[in-house]
């Protein structure tokens, strides 16, 4: 069994306060943090290696213990021992009357130097548990246009190297996290792997704005359509409708279009609405038989409210 000098995996020296101790640790837990590093196993070494580290030095008792074992292990190695140091003596009580347990927590996540030492014998083969634990999950992300969470369909993600294909349903949302079950770490001792959540991020989109399952767009609208009336193409995520402009409309008015909207998730036959706003166009470059006419509308509207 080797020593672990936990002075140097947080990169304090022996003399280093509590409040020092800490500051370290915290650092290389965001570093080395499984949510950051993406199902690496090295790196999730680090964190258990730092972790360990905080357990023992941050604890006064504990940390009294191994300063004391460190100078006799160096003291040994100082004099030539052979035969590997004898740790025996300092081995943590494993029962009977006084027994001391110096921590709390799950054996399997500290290295056999620290359980022999510190947790109560928990590393020796005649004694030791094999606790069977599930995996670890696994955290991803994926971006996709309104377009494709309109649709849905076969999607591809690469996830620590491994390429997976799965579903997505019509309506996806953005922020919303997708479970594939059993696509995590592998158990441990037997257990069932972890899952793999997938958070989808949609995309902005030009053209529409989304609102729960409703869509909302602006159209350019002819000022003759939007006095006389008439139909006009809109464009949808599923093609373009025609919808009918009633006479009169004003610019800014909003229209609706139901059903146009974003499919209902999980419902095969359920859409959101799609509400236009028409943003009225002046014509310009007006022929000299244009610009008569506009004046002799001008002058029968005057006598008209005259």
């Amino acid at each position: 069994m080797d020593y672990k000098d936990y002075y140097s995996l947080l990169g304090v020296d022996k003399s280093a306060t509590k409040a020092e101790i800490k500051k370290a640790y915290r650092n290389l837990a965001k570093k080395y943090h499984p949510d950051k590093t993406n199902g690496d196993s090295k790196l999730e070494e680090k964190f258990k290696e730092v972790s360990e580290a905080y357990e023992v030095l941050s604890n006064d008792e504990n940390r009294k213990k191994y300063d004391e074992l460190g100078a006799n292990w160096k003291n040994q190695q100082q004099a030539g021992g052979s035969g590997g140091f004898d740790y025996s003596q300092y081995y943590a009580n494993t029962g009977g009357q006084g027994a001391h347990q110096s921590f709390e927590g799950d054996p399997e996540m500290f290295s056999e130097f620290f359980n022999n030492i510190f947790g109560g014998g928990y590393a020796r083969s005649s004694e030791r548990r094999q606790t069977v634990r599930k995996g670890q999950n696994y955290e991803a992300e994926m971006k996709m246009t309104l377009e494709e969470a309109f649709h849905g369909g076969t999607r591809i993600i690469n996830v620590n190297g491994k390429k997976l294909r799965f579903k997505t349903k019509p309506g996806s949302k953005d922020k919303q996290k997708i479970k594939l079950p059993g696509k995590g770490s592998l158990g441990i001792n037997g257990g069932t792997p972890g899952d793999l959540y997938i958070t989808i991020r949609v995309l902005p989109n030009p053209n529409f704005k989304r609102k729960g399952d409703n869509l909302y767009s602006e159209i350019p609208l002819d000022m003759y359509t939007a006095v006389l009336g008439g139909k006009v193409e809109i464009p949808t995520l599923n093609g373009n409708v025609n919808m009918t402009i009633p006479k009169g409309t004003q610019g800014g008015k909003t229209l609706r279009l139901k059903g146009k909207g974003m499919p209902v998730y999980g419902s095969a036959l359920k859409y959101g609405d799609l509400y236009v706003k028409t943003n009225i166009t002046i014509p310009v470059n007006l022929s000299n038989e244009e610009e008569k006419l506009f004046i002799k509308l001008k002058e029968i509207n005057h006598e008209s409210n005259n």
